[in-house]
């Protein structure tokens, strides 16, 4: 099964732009910066490093790997190296939510950030043939404030390939409906709303995000099988699931594999795709995400493969563009049998 997973073409559509970054890269990174920061410069000490103890944990480790971005050539190395690993895994579509608030209050300028990942992005569809879009969100622990600044910069400039505006970090004293002005103007853009929701608090959160975000996707969603009525809106508006299931049990949103609800969601027939969230600070990739899927699922190829096409019919490619991603995914499938 492994073999197959990795060999199938694959979308991802909830993976974060510096939890992405692998080991080797997040070492590099700390090795320039060496005496400055307490992340280590050895890739294997970061196994033990990325150990959580709880959300908020989590988010304090993430949050010094941020640190170590201070340049534009280190937003193009990490953009570059991503897109490197992810082609690794024949991943052949990912929409990567990126935080340039984060950065920008670091001191890196908003256009020089743009042309950094832009760069790699171009880098990447030349070396890798591996399409990236973009989803900036905003880093819920920064507030309104965040909010206004990261469409600020979209205004001033807005990327080709983006595509959707979310909402991060932690849910817990970060209530959703502040930001719906934000999300009005994102979305007047053009852009789609993609924020996390129900992920470390309950169903309301999901309605929130629903009722106040206008959400089109769901990021998480651990929490709304909890309410009947929202699992049926869920189900009736065809609202896309980004299920991420190793990420959920490293920060105790789940208790264990188990107990995870993406079964539940795929009984009452929502549309559940799989992904790997900050993979390297997780241990895991989306290699691995599916075969997690798979065992909970009880799914043999051909289910794999249909999980896969979730991604394809969920993602905001243009319609030609699915097409083509879901039929070389059927072909995959079709060989292999």
């Amino acid at each position: 099964m492994r073999d197959f997973i990795q060999g199938l073409p694959k979308a991802e559509l909830h993976v974060h732009h510096v939890g992405s970054a692998s080991p080797r890269v997040v070492a590099d990174l700390a090795a320039r910066y060496e005496g400055t920061t307490g992340v280590p410069t050895d890739p294997e000490s970061l196994a033990e490093y990325f150990t959580f103890t709880d959300f908020r944990h989590f988010i304090e480790l993430y949050l010094s790997v941020v640190d170590l971005i201070r340049t534009p050539e280190d937003i193009r190395d990490l953009t570059y190296g991503v897109a490197r690993d992810m082609a690794a895994q024949n991943i052949r579509y990912a929409e990567l939510t990126c935080t340039p608030r984060s950065h920008l209050r670091r001191g890196i300028d908003g256009i020089s950030y743009l042309e950094a990942i832009e760069d790699a992005r171009v880098a990447a569809r030349r070396d890798f043939g591996l399409s990236l879009k973009w989803i900036f969100d905003i880093p819920g622990e920064s507030g309104v404030e965040a909010a206004a600044d990261t469409v600020a910069l979209i205004e001033a400039r807005q990327p080709e390939a983006l595509v959707g505006f979310g909402l991060g970090g932690p849910e817990i004293g970060v209530p959703r409906p502040q930001f719906a002005p934000h999300f009005e103007r994102a979305l007047a853009l053009g852009l789609h709303s993609v924020p996390h929701a129900g992920e470390s608090t309950g169903p309301e959160t999901v309605w929130d995000a629903l009722r106040h975000l206008k959400a089109e996707r769901i990021g998480h969603g651990t929490s709304l099988v909890r309410d009947p009525e929202l699992v049926d809106y869920l189900g009736e508006h065809r609202i896309p699931i980004e299920v991420c299931p190793t990420s959920n049990i490293a920060t105790g949103v789940v208790t264990d594999l188990d107990q995870h609800p993406i079964r539940r969601m795929v009984e009452a027939g929502l549309l559940v795709t799989v992904n790997s969230d900050d993979p390297p600070m997780f241990g895991t990739d989306l290699t691995t995400e599916y075969e997690v899927a798979a065992e909970l699922l009880g799914l043999d190829e051909q289910g794999v493969a249909d999980l896969a096409k979730n991604a394809v019919a969920a993602s905001f490619l243009d319609a030609g563009a699915k097409n083509r991603l879901s039929a070389e995914i059927d072909e995959y499938a079709a060989r292999a049998r």
